[in-house]
């Protein structure tokens, strides 16, 4: 698995330390890439593997990521060379600069899912790409199962609140979260956090209002609305919300209101009220409208004693959505 019937030669390689262990940087043609390369799975006879079966979804999702062509970037994959690689300067007054004669495989550490879905995208395009590695000249097999398991286990991600942020440029409901949370006339402002840390009086991440958010949006004549209007229906929406229960949307201890499970409702009830407004013939949203229907909430007992103590999830959002629309409508 691991030979190589002849030696693979790689060029423009540069050579340098980590914490003592010998390193080389460069970058591969993607079937070269995959020649040079194995993977140890899990159930390797020897017990010494570790890689779980590949998710052809996950191959699948990253050559769909790839077709986006110039703007799909990826980090290297890193590769564990086993002391098969030798490298040899082209000079010795640069001696960290120079090619590799690769006379075995090397081991796939991290990058599985990205090797795949490159091999699956080379082959449906008929094309090549380059891809970075980062190559380790030398681990044992403990050291490189070690390394797996500190890469996937403590390595920690960015959090979908954080990711909403950063995507608000390139999609509209993340936009118009991000918006909600910053501006000052929002109600918003002062109960969310962008970065997804809750901290005592910000309960709402980011995540969760552009969850809410899309259900308030979900019909198919809403999606089609520029995110300016889908800001100002949410403003205005949530605004008479907040201004119908001024102090039920501060007292997240004592009420339910601005609870996730709620928010989704009122934002479930919300959709139907402007579903009803909104056609293909008739694309603007009366905000009068829109004002009327909320200030015939005031019955509802937010409390978290109350009836509504006892609704979890998105099941118990669609139930109170119902009465939400009633009383609405």
């Amino acid at each position: 698995m691991s030979n190589l019937s002849i030696n693979q030669v790689i060029e423009n390689v540069l050579l340098s330390k980590m914490r003592g262990k010998i390193v080389y940087q460069s970058y591969l043609p993607a079937l070269t890439a995959l020649n040079l390369t194995f993977v140890k799975p899990y159930n390797d006879p020897n017990g010494k593997g570790y890689q779980r079966p590949v998710d052809p979804k996950r191959c699948h999702d990253f050559a769909v990521y790839l077709s986006k062509g110039e703007d799909a970037l990826f980090t290297p994959v890193l590769l564990n060379a086993c002391s098969r690689w030798e490298f040899s300067c082209y000079d010795r007054q640069r001696p960290n600069y120079g090619r590799l004669i690769c006379k075995g495989k090397a081991s796939l550490m991290d990058g599985q899912h990205r090797l795949g879905g490159i091999e699956k995208y080379v082959s449906e395009t008929n094309s090549d790409i380059t891809i970075p590695f980062l190559a380790f000249h030398s681990l044992d097999d403990d050291e490189e199962i070690k390394l797996f398991d500190t890469i996937n286990t403590k390595a920690k991600g960015i959090g979908p609140s954080l990711s909403k942020y950063l995507r608000r440029d390139s999609d509209d409901l993340s936009w118009v979260a991000t918006e909600l949370l910053m501006r000052k006339e929002s109600p918003f402002a002062l109960i969310g956090s962008i970065i997804g840390k809750r901290v005592k009086g910000r309960h709402i991440t980011l995540q969760n209002l552009y969850r809410t958010l899309h259900l308030l949006f979900k019909d198919s004549h809403l999606t089609s609305l520029t995110k300016e209007e889908k800001l100002n229906i949410a403003l205005t929406y949530y605004t008479t919300v907040k201004e119908t229960f001024p102090s039920e949307w501060l007292d997240y201890s004592g009420h339910r209101l601005t609870h996730i499970v709620c928010m989704d409702a009122l934002s479930i009830a919300g959709c139907n009220v402007l579903s009803k407004q909104i056609t293909k013939s008739k694309k603007k949203v009366d905000h009068s409208v829109l004002i009327k229907s909320v200030s015939k909430l005031k019955q509802i007992d937010w409390s978290s004693t109350g009836p509504l103590r006892y609704i979890k999830g998105l099941s118990g959002s669609k139930t109170l959505s119902v009465e939400i629309t009633e009383l609405m409508s």
